[in-house]
């Protein structure tokens, strides 16, 4: 209960906090800059131009604490020894391309590069077609959309379920297993299997981020011209026809967004891999590299000079897809 007490009035602290800057600010803006007197019109036209800045001040200052400086931190560190203290130049680097664990790493982010993106993409556009075209199509979008209410780690809870091995002879309450031994296989510790496990855990970010495709492509696919589709079906189109040679081609630009947007969360998947395998296994991802380098190694410098390998590979996505999706709206 204290705990409760406590959340409810940091929001309320926080929140009356809030509107006591932006309350303060705008009267000293306006006292300083009075909208009356022979100056009213240059002082209103001076206010207008600062007022803005007032709402996003607050903004640049948490980004800048959070965000720009340890970019740079980072960066200085990656050039230091494990305790972050005496500069070593490049030798975080050597060390990195020589790590057996780190090419591991390398070799998982890349492979749920091209599985997870392209899968959940997919999923999500199979979706917003059919539950379109179906009666109780919203009640189905809401189901397929409900997977992107929980937390990576609940999923991770609800597919250890998924994937649970209880051993020859015992009774399988895992749900994969349970389905394999009643076809008369053998049960199999699913997330334990070198390099196969890795697809069992994509399995997870796709059916989270298939709600999140679906919704964004159905609202592309309502937007395309009924028109072009009339004069599709007058020309004697086939429904997949009108689909992959009408509908695809005009909400490319769309699907092009989503695709990266879901590339850029791959990049920095991390809690799935933790709560199922801990990196085990042939599982290890860049994220979790960098977690054990320095919170388990405490070695700052390897730690950084990894984060900053995420951060160039997220980079020019990011990039991309914010002018990909600037052209939509042109």
């Amino acid at each position: 209960m204290s705990q409760l007490l406590i959340a409810i009035g940091t929001m309320i602290v926080g929140v009356g906090a809030c509107l006591l800057y932006f309350w303060g600010t705008n009267k000293a803006l306006d006292t300083i800059y009075p909208a009356r007197g022979e100056n009213a019109g240059a002082n209103i036209l001076r206010a207008n131009s600062i007022r803005p800045w007032l709402f996003l001040g607050p903004a640049i200052v948490i980004l800048t604490i959070y965000l720009v400086y340890p970019v740079f931190n980072s960066l200085l560190l990656s050039f230091k020894d494990p305790a972050g203290v005496e500069y070593e130049g490049l030798a975080n680097y050597k060390q990195l391309l020589a790590d057996a664990k780190f090419r591991e790493s390398m070799r998982n982010n890349i492979l749920w590069l091209v599985v997870v993106p392209a899968g959940a993409t997919f999923f999500g556009l199979l979706a917003a077609a059919l539950t379109d075209r179906i009666r109780w199509g919203n009640i189905a979008k809401s189901l397929i959309f409900m997977p992107m209410a929980i937390s990576f780690i609940g999923a991770s809870v609800i597919w250890k379920f998924v994937y649970d091995y209880k051993g020859e002879g015992s009774q399988q309450i895992g749900l994969l297993n349970a389905m394999t031994t009643s076809l008369g296989f053998e049960p199999q510790a699913w997330i334990t299997l070198p390099f196969w496990n890795n697809f069992f855990l994509m399995v997870i970010l796709i059916w989270i981020q298939t709600g999140f495709a679906m919704v964004i492509l159905s609202a592309a696919l309502r937007g395309i011209s009924e028109e072009t589709i009339e004069a599709a079906v007058l020309d004697g189109a086939s429904p997949l026809q009108i689909f992959f040679k009408i509908k695809v081609p005009q909400i490319w630009g769309t699907i092009a967004v989503v695709w990266t947007t879901i590339t850029i969360l791959v990049l920095k998947v991390f809690d799935i891999v933790l709560a199922m395998t801990n990196g085990q296994w042939g599982s290890q991802v860049l994220a979790n590299y960098m977690f054990d380098k320095m919170f388990r190694a405490s070695d700052f410098g390897l730690a950084a000079t990894s984060a900053l390998v995420i951060m160039a590979m997220v980079i020019p996505i990011m990039v991309w897809n914010i002018m990909e999706a600037r052209k939509d709206f042109k």
